[in-house]
């Protein structure tokens, strides 16, 4: 099955304790999109402005990323710039964020898109989130979000309006704890559950992933990644990963969901090597099978109860 992905594009400037990369491209519809196509056709949806570079295009198209839905503008495209904690890649500030084309961003669903079986719902606006789901023509097989704290604080009614019409949400251990206002993230997994989605996919980083499924918890360490570069698109991977595989087999089984978890972490994992998407363009699919299978190896024991 193809899958239809909704995001932003953007030219990020990032400084780590690895080096700067500046203007390098960036947005969560990248990297979701560029990770997602190893497992699944994808088609993207988003906008950037005059001045994206052909080369770039160029690269999502080589990597059989369908691009008839993205919006070239007049303008710039949407620019960030962040830098991290060189002690703790878990603190970043943000120095400067420009939206350029991005802050009148409308997306428009084309006939085709609007028939999409799979939807990823990449971290904007909720309020374009459910503007996307009320064009789709029939209710897809699945339905992932991706959202983040600075959403939860300014549009939580709109957030809570479009996540009781989806079947996965993905938020890291702090952002559910603040959206559902539970002590801990299973209480939290138990309470969006009563909202309607089927799937809870709680990013806990470096400390890995705990996967609620129809109230059935599965957790998973994350890969363990020795040379962290820039952690920018890494839960924009992760969420490719996972939807892209479940897209793949079009099956939402107990096996299915936590394969998918196992290669959302693997793809997570490649996208800290280096700066940018510039993993993510340079593996293939036998290098994350390799990584999938290091990870199961990690996690499989025999237990002996005495």
């Amino acid at each position: 099955m193809t899958l239809l992905i909704i995001g932003s594009i953007a030219y990020d400037t990032v400084e780590t304790k690895s080096g700067l990369s500046k203007d390098s491209l960036g947005g969560s519809a990248t990297y979701c999109s560029l990770s997602a196509s190893f497992f699944s056709p994808v088609r993207i949806v988003g906008v950037v402005g005059s001045d994206f570079k052909k080369n770039d295009h160029d690269l999502l198209q080589i990597n059989e990323i369908d691009t008839t839905g993205l919006e070239v503008a007049d303008g710039d495209t949407f620019r960030w710039h962040g830098r991290y904690d060189p002690d703790d890649f878990n603190k970043r500030d943000t120095l400067d964020t420009r939206l350029n084309v991005f802050a009148k961003f409308n997306p428009i669903l084309s006939d085709r898109n609007r028939t999409s079986k799979f939807l990823f719902l990449g971290n904007i606006d909720p309020t374009l989130q459910l503007n996307v789901l009320e064009q789709m023509e029939n209710s897809p097989t699945l339905v992932g979000l991706d959202t983040m704290n600075y959403w939860i604080d300014t549009e939580k009614r709109s957030l809570e309006k479009v996540v009781r019409k989806i079947d996965v949400l993905f938020m890291d251990a702090f952002e559910i704890r603040e959206f559902t206002q539970q002590n801990t993230i299973y209480d939290a997994a138990e309470y969006v559950h009563d909202m309607g989605p089927s799937i809870v996919v709680i990013k806990k980083g470096e400390h890995g992933v705990v996967l609620s499924h129809e109230g059935n918890l599965f957790a998973m360490p994350a890969f363990p990644t020795r040379n962290v570069v820039d952690p920018t698109g890494a839960g924009d991977s992760f969420g490719g990963g996972f939807m892209g595989y479940l897209s793949s087999v079009d099956t939402i089984d107990a096996k299915s969901v936590r394969q998918a978890a196992g290669f959302a972490s693997v793809m997570g994992s490649i996208a800290v090597e280096n700066f940018s998407v510039r993993k993510l363009i340079e593996i293939d699919r036998n290098e994350i099978n390799s990584r999938f299978d290091q990870l199961y190896k990690l996690t499989i024991f025999n237990p002996d109860i005495r």
